[in-house]
C-alpha cells in the first residue's frame, strides 16, 4: 500500500533511540525528509550520521523542548531547511514518575507546554499551508497509562490531557486541513528503555508486566512507529481526534 508519504517534509521531537528512532526510520525509509530533535547533541550527530544516505534529506538538532523559545527557532530552521513541514510528530516525554510537584512539573513542562502546545504553535503556519496543497497532519505519541491507573501518579494523567488537547486541537483545526491525532503504546521494550531497565533491575515486576501481556510479548518501537506513520500520511487523510491504541491488548477498556 502506497501511504504517499514520498517527498513530504516531517519534523519528529525526540528522534534519537527507541520509538521515536523508529519514526524517524521509517519515515525516511518511506522517502520523507525529516528534522529531528533531542537534547544531547552527539546523540544527534550518530543519529544523523547513520541516516545521511538513504535518499532523503535528514537534519538534527539539540534541543531543550520545554525552552519555547528554542524549540521554535528550531523548528522554524527544521521548516527553512526541509522547505516547509507537512509533518509534525511528538514523541517527546519526560517520563516522571511520582505524585510530587515536581514531577507533575516535569510532565507538564514537556510533554503538553513544549512537546505539543509550543510545538504545535511554532509548526502551524507550514502545516497550514502544506494543507493548502494536500495533507499535513500533527501526531502526539501518549500512553496507554493514560487511562490505567493503579496508584496517584502524575505520568497519566499527563498522557491523558494530551488526547484530550488533541481531540480539540483535531476540532479547531479541521477547517484548515490540519490532522490531528494520537497513538497511545502500552509496554514497549527495546535495549536502553524503560522496560529493558526494569527487566535487569527489578525482574518480578517485569515477569509480572509480562504475564499481563495477552499477546506474550512487549511492542517493539517498529510497532509503534508504523501506526503513527500511517495517522501521518495521507492515506490516514480523513482520520483526525482519534487516539490509536497500540497495546497488543493489555488494557480491558472498550475503545468507543
Amino acid at each position: 500500500m502506497d501511504l504517499g508519504l514520498k517527498g513530504k517534509k516531517a519534523v519528529v521531537l525526540g528522534g534519537t533511540r527507541g520509538i521515536g528512532r523508529a519514526i524517524v526510520e521509517t519515515l525516511v525509509a518511506d522517502g520523507v525528509h525529516v528534522a529531528f530533535c533531542a537534547r544531547h547533541a552527539g546523540a544527534v550527530d550518530e543519529a544523523v550520521a547513520e541516516l545521511k544516505g538513504k535518499g532523503a534529506t535528514v537534519f538534527g538538532g539539540a534541543v531543550d523542548i520545554v525552552d519555547a523559545p528554542a524549540l521554535a527557532a528550531w523548528i522554524g530552521k527544521a521548516a527553512s531547511e526541509l522547505g516547509g513541514i507537512d509533518i509534525l510528530i511528538s514523541n517527546a516525554g519526560a517520563m516522571a514518575q511520582g505524585n510530587t510537584a515536581e514531577a507533575w512539573e516535569a510532565n507538564l513542562r514537556l510533554d503538553v507546554l513544549g512537546g505539543a502546545v509550543a510545538a504545535f504553535d511554532a509548526a502551524r503556519p507550514h502545516l497550514e499551508s502544506a494543507a493548502q496543497a494536500g495533507d499535513a497532519a500533527f501526531i502526539i505519541i501518549s500512553s496507554v497509562s493514560a487511562a490505567e491507573s493503579d496508584r496517584a501518579d502524575s505520568y497519566g494523567p499527563i498522557k491523558a490531557a494530551l488526547i484530550h488537547l488533541a481531540k480539540g486541537m483535531s476540532r479547531q483545526y479541521a477547517k484548515k486541513g490540519v490532522r490531528v491525532n494520537v497513538v497511545s503504546p502500552g509496554t514497549v521494550y527495546f535495549k536502553g528503555g524503560v522496560w529493558n531497565w526494569i527487566e535487569e533491575n527489578q525482574p518480578e515486576v517485569f515477569k509480572g508486566a509480562m504475564e499481563r501481556n495477552p499477546t506474550g510479548r512487549m511492542a517493539t518501537p517498529q510497532d509503534i512507529a508504523n501506526a503513527a506513520v500511517f495517522l501521518a500520511s495521507p492515506a490516514s487523510s480523513f482520520t483526525t481526534g482519534v487516539n490509536l491504541l497500540v497495546d497488543g491488548a493489555i488494557s480491558r477498556r472498550v475503545n468507543f
